[in-house]
């Protein structure tokens, strides 16, 4: 009953977020259409940081009282990191046309992670736009094995205590470290979602979950190094429906039981999926300690 409440909140939060998104008209407050090229000067020359434009067109749409779009129009840009932090006034969509390139040089990274989007309440991520972690460069590396090096590379997408959000029509690729890390979120489905890195990729899990509730992943394909769908502790209500994994290692549940006080996982529907050059379908990491109190309610129907 959880899982069927929350399939069905998600689609009234996809008709809200439709219903709200702004297509060039104004209104009070600020809001409508900011392109970050004709009204920033973002430049798509591949060398010319985006972090700027981008952060400066997030503080007027956020500012704003009425809805936003902010728009990175078709072309290749260069983006060193960035945070785009709420609570904002009003609703805002990030139509992503292009592609963004984040540094080739794992060095060039403070903390681990290249794009976080943090506290933000009514949320679009969308625009047919990739995302380019550049990762080639640190799979090479000696130590991923281990996770001494690659627990402390950036994240290509990073979404952080999001509430009502929707990622669509959206490629990531080649990240450093996991393709996209969501914690702390409620009500966040992902639809149309591309992960592509290859198969020789370490750490790469395509969409890490831990402590969200309400988590979708629909009629998506990853192709990726690790998992394809990992889920931490703490995550609940998650439904993971026609999506095609691989390579990679499967879903996985888990690690679980490697530290104290980890919440439990509750609710997990996997339907409706393809595993192709898998290491396994289902894949349960409880860690050294088998705590499978851990898990309470899980349904799978694979259809391969």
């Amino acid at each position: 009953m959880a899982i069927q409440f929350n399939f069905v909140s998600s689609m009234l939060i996809l008709v809200l977020l439709s219903i709200s998104s702004v297509e060039g008209q104004g209104g009070g407050g600020g809001g409508g259409v900011i392109d970050v090229v004709a009204k920033f000067g973002a430049k798509a020359d591949e060398k010319t940081d985006l972090s700027k434009p981008l952060l400066d067109a997030w503080k007027e749409a956020c500012a704003s009282t009425s809805p936003s779009k902010i728009v990175i129009p078709k072309g290749i840009y260069f983006l060193s990191t960035t945070t785009l932090d709420g609570p904002c006034k009003a609703p805002i969509e990030l139509q992503v046309q292009g592609t963004v390139k984040a540094p080739a040089d794992p060095g060039a990274f403070k903390e681990p992670k290249w794009i976080a989007f943090n506290r933000i309440e009514n949320f679009k991520l969308s625009g047919g736009g990739i995302f380019d972690g550049q990762g080639t460069t640190a799979y090479k590396k000696e130590g991923c094995k281990g996770h001494d090096y690659c627990g402390s590379l950036p994240i290509n997408l990073r979404f952080d205590f999001l509430t009502n959000a929707m990622i669509q029509d959206i490629t990531t690729k080649d990240s450093k470290q996991f393709q996209a890390n969501v914690l702390g979120c409620k009500n966040i489905t992902f639809e149309h979602f591309t992960v592509s890195a290859p198969d020789e990729s370490p750490n790469t899990d395509g969409i890490h979950i831990g402590r969200s509730d309400g988590v979708n992943v629909l009629n998506s394909e990853i192709k990726t190094g690790d998992d394809c769908v990992s889920i931490g502790d703490g995550s609940k209500n998650l439904v993971i429906n026609g999506v095609t994994c691989g390579p990679g290692h499967g879903i996985s549940i888990g690690s679980l039981g490697l530290f104290k006080n980890e919440e439990p996982v509750d609710g997990v529907t996997v339907k409706n999926c393809t595993m192709t050059n898998t290491s396994m379908v289902l894949e349960s990491k409880l860690g050294q300690v088998l705590n499978l109190a851990l898990v309470r309610t899980f349904t799978l129907r694979i259809l391969s």
